[in-house]
């Protein structure tokens, strides 16, 4: 019974004339994705080539579950480059499983759309990342992963000297070095990232935000988000919360 439905579906289709996209088009999104090719990737969000029905696969006659079919499937494949990239796996599946689950929730063809826009550039920052890091020497690589799984501390030079075993002027030199920037600059820039993440994502207030990231008050939170971002919390806020969502 299937294989008689198959072949009247092959032969109408055939008739038809319906192409997918060919498989050039698919490798060379995913291995931007891969090398981290951030330019690459906005460019194919921009032209929302996700989304277009042009080429894409009939897996359900409901054109929201079509989309969603083909959203699981790009952020498996996502996840397998980026894998084969050096992510760690229990990092890249745990960031498939988030925005899976995120995407169950969606509505809409936009949301979905959307949400995979923001799915395709974390997992192509992340691969960035990744591969700057790769080229960093090991005392640095070893700071930026502290920095990042401490990020809601006071993180001091000291600390940084003492956990990499080396003399906090040494380190800070090979920091400014491998960086372009010197260590309290960038610890500063990683809060503020952190801080723009929970302004639009979350309801904590920036109080609770200024203290979660150990600035010494909340004005100095203000002052500084202010000098990295260009505008207030408040009005960061006002402009950003959840839109991606």
């Amino acid at each position: 019974m299937l294989q008689s439905q198959w072949y009247k579906e092959e032969l109408s289709k055939s008739d038809a004339d319906v192409k997918h996209r060919s498989l050039s088009e698919e490798y060379s999104f995913f291995e931007a994705v891969k090398e981290g090719n951030i330019e690459f990737v906005q460019e194919n969000c921009k032209e929302e080539a996700f989304s277009n029905p042009e080429g894409m696969g009939v897996l359900s006659k409901n054109a929201l579950t079509n989309l969603k079919y083909h959203f699981v499937i790009t952020v498996a494949l996502v996840t397998r480059y980026c894998i084969e990239g050096g992510m760690e796996t229990e990092q890249a599946y745990r960031l498939s499983d988030f925005y899976i689950l995120h995407m169950d929730a969606c509505t809409s063809l936009r949301e979905i759309s959307d949400l995979h826009h923001v799915m395709a550039l974390d997992f192509t920052g992340k691969m960035r990342l990744l591969q700057k890091n790769a080229a960093l020497s090991k005392p640095i690589a070893q700071c930026i992963d502290y920095i990042y799984a401490h990020i809601s501390s006071r993180i001091t030079i000291e600390e940084l000297a003492a956990y990499t075993a080396l003399s906090p002027s040494y380190l800070s030199r090979l920091f400014k070095q491998n960086l372009g920037v010197s260590i309290s600059d960038y610890i500063r820039e990683k809060k503020i990232e952190k801080a723009q993440n929970l302004l639009r994502f979350s309801d904590y207030t920036y109080i609770e935000i200024a203290n979660y990231l150990s600035f010494s008050s909340q004005s100095h939170f203000i002052q500084t988000f202010e000098h990295y971002v260009g505008m207030t919390p408040k009005q960061y806020r006002g402009s950003k919360y959840k839109s991606n969502w």
